[in-house]
């Protein structure tokens, strides 16, 4: 997988929202653990909840971690995927 991440950082749900700018979609994919805790969009966008585990709490040296971290996103690649191919 070609995905450069390098400099990049996240965004916090307050930082986006008042960018101001209207989502079509929200999508989140927090682990069932912690979906009560996912963070919400105001505005009409479709909510959609993909659940996967949290790299955070992978237990293990680091290149389990790493592995455990890249099947995850190997899981949200394909589902994202497949939502499209159903758009």
């Amino acid at each position: 997988m070609d995905i450069h991440i390098e400099g990049k950082k996240t965004q916090s749900t307050k930082e986006l929202i008042e960018q101001g700018k209207s989502y079509d979609y929200v999508i989140t994919v927090c682990d069932e653990t912690s979906a009560e805790r996912c963070p919400t969009f105001p505005g009409p966008a479709q909510r959609l909840h993909w659940g996967f585990p949290d790299p955070s709490a992978f237990d293990g040296d680091r290149e389990v971690r790493l592995e455990k971290t890249r099947t995850v996103r190997d899981q949200i690649y394909h589902t994202i995927e497949n939502w499209l191919a159903e758009e």
